[in-house]
């Protein structure tokens, strides 16, 4: 059974950068000290194992499941019941069935804060699980592109439908920055996420620069030490925390 307060991040589409905000932040709030679950419930584009560098499944102990660790963080995943990358075929009833396991029969011990990578959308699965949790915090990701705004703009509502508190915005891939340059370039436009937060009635808290990761890094997707995006998912999780706690 989960304890702890729930960060649902949510996207209006799929490509956002979901996932590497949820495992960074997920991260981010572990390295600060807190005990950190990761659920990953992207059910048709689960990804987190292959962001985590996680090549095993969890295991089993009176018929309760033990979640995988990593970068201290204990995590589920679609991804560890569907092998060799296939497509999920999967019709509701199955889905519901995976949905209530990884939140009630999986020995997750006292936990501070719970990150859920919902999948993007307003579909069955992000029903089903806003259902299964009534209340969390919402934090949902957009990219500056009015047209990811627009979609995103339905996420955020069904949130707020479903007594559901949207933390705020995280604007991904916001603008590049040359290294050793002030010049920066928004290179899928501009504002349009403050927008979006005017509309929902909630503030843009992170705005995420693209950074290209480096040829000798195995896991590109979760930044370290002397990466901008470590500091910036440092600040996130610490606002995060500030503002739930």
């Amino acid at each position: 059974m989960l304890s702890g307060k729930v960060i649902s991040v949510i996207s209006g589409k799929g490509g956002v950068g979901k996932s590497t905000v949820s495992a960074n932040l997920a991260v981010s709030l572990s390295k600060q000290g807190h005990s950190v679950a990761l659920i990953d419930f992207d059910i048709y584009g689960s990804s987190i194992p292959s962001m985590m560098n996680i090549s095993f499944g969890p295991k089993s102990m009176n018929n309760k499941i033990i979640p995988v660790e990593s970068h201290g963080v204990k995590i589920m995943s679609m991804g560890f019941i569907v092998k060799n990358n296939d497509p999920v075929v999967w019709r509701g009833p199955m889905l519901s069935k995976v949905i209530n396991q990884f939140i009630n029969e999986v020995i997750w011990g006292k936990l501070d804060y719970v990150v859920i990578d919902m999948p993007p959308g307003t579909g069955d699965v992000a029903m089903d699980v806003n259902r299964l949790i009534p209340r969390s915090h919402q934090i949902l990701v957009t990219t500056p592109h009015p047209t990811a705004s627009h979609v995103a703009e339905r996420a955020g509502k069904m949130a707020s439908s479903n007594n559901h508190h949207i933390l705020g915005i995280i604007e991904n891939m916001s603008f590049f920055q040359p290294p050793d340059q002030a010049t920066k370039y928004y290179l899928f436009g501009k504002g349009g996420s403050e927008q979006l937060a005017s509309k929902l009635g909630t503030q843009l808290i992170a705005q995420m620069p693209i950074i290209a990761p480096k040829e000798d890094d195995f896991e590109p997707s979760i930044y370290r030490k002397g990466n901008l995006l470590y500091d910036k998912y440092q600040e996130l999780a610490q606002k995060v925390h500030d503002s739930i706690a």
